[in-house]
């Protein structure tokens, strides 16, 4: 019971996370802890890995604990180039040491180019590993705006993450 509340904790918990970075050259692009064939990566203080960082953020905020800026700060010299997929897996270890695992995640990529479905199998099986949860809990998906706003003009990409965690 919570005691503030005097509702039970319910046993499943809900997050949502979204990220977006702009593209530059001289970057490889990153997405879903996949390697993408691209001329140009994103800006960002880590890897700009959008997919990671949407989905950290809808961990931590199914499980009440921030979000990924609280914990991987952008102006701290240790996470400057950072593998995205190392801070994924400190989250997952929090997130085991409270209990909690990954009932799903559903993911969303807004890019106009490039083209990611050729890259969906290998960051499902990525991600899946990193989750500790088998492939068939995680959905990547990718979709364009129709050449509508920032994603749309080929000026960057967003992501959007929703999971569900399980657990104590």
């Amino acid at each position: 019971m919570n005691d503030k509340c005097q509702q039970p904790l319910l046993p499943i918990r809900i997050g949502q996370g979204i990220d977006a970075h702009p593209f530059v050259p001289g970057r490889p692009l990153v997405l879903g802890g996949v390697r993408i064939e691209h001329d140009q990566g994103l800006a960002a203080h880590s890897d700009g890995d959008v997919v990671i960082h949407a989905l950290c953020d809808a961990l931590l905020g199914a499980a009440a604990l921030g979000d990924i800026g609280n914990w991987f700060p952008d102006h701290e010299d240790q996470y400057a180039g950072i593998d995205s997929r190392i801070l994924l897996r400190r989250v997952m270890g929090t997130l085991g040491e409270r209990g909690l695992v990954v009932g799903n995640a559903d993911l969303t990529i807004v890019a106009q180019r490039p083209k990611l479905a050729p890259y969906r199998a290998a960051m499902t099986e990525v991600l899946a590993a990193d989750l500790r949860c088998p492939m068939e809990q995680v959905n990547v998906k990718a979709t364009t705006t129709e050449r509508m706003g920032f994603a749309g003009r080929g000026e960057g990409i967003v992501a959007f993450a929703v999971v569900i965690l399980t657990g104590s």
